[in-house]
């Protein structure tokens, strides 16, 4: 099976040379993923929105490859604010409480100072 390249398109994946996804025969990697609205290029202020945009554009990524939230084995969250993490829970189990990923959080600086956290998964797509 050839490899597949999702894009959001996000201008930042052409001036960074990365794809929003990538499937690799039934795994469907989603790159780091920020808050921001891709198709208005825009970003809410606060952690949590982020996260719940966060969540939509993994959601959109991964029905593009031809998978879903309920597919994601992996998850990484980046927070440059550690103690910001705990606000975004609710959130996680909106969208993973069924799922429940092996899961990473990092606090680490993120490359725009807008962005309050970044989320990373893996999936496996299931036979139908």
């Amino acid at each position: 099976m050839p490899r597949q390249l999702i894009s959001s398109g996000s201008t930042f994946e052409q001036d960074m040379a990365y794809s929003r996804a990538v499937v690799d025969g039934d795994w469907v990697f989603v790159s780091g993923t920020t808050g921001f609205d891709y198709s208005t290029m825009t970003i809410a202020d606060g952690v949590v929105d982020q996260a719940e945009q966060c969540f939509k554009n993994i959601q959109a990524a991964l029905e593009q490859a031809g998978s879903g939230l309920q597919d994601i084995v992996r998850v990484n969250y980046v927070l440059p604010v550690a103690s910001e993490f705990p606000s975004c829970w609710p959130v996680m189990r909106k969208y993973l409480g069924d799922v429940r990923p092996a899961a990473t959080m990092i606090s680490a600086g993120l490359v725009d100072p807008r962005m309050r956290i970044e989320i990373e998964v893996t999936a496996r797509k299931r036979p139908a």
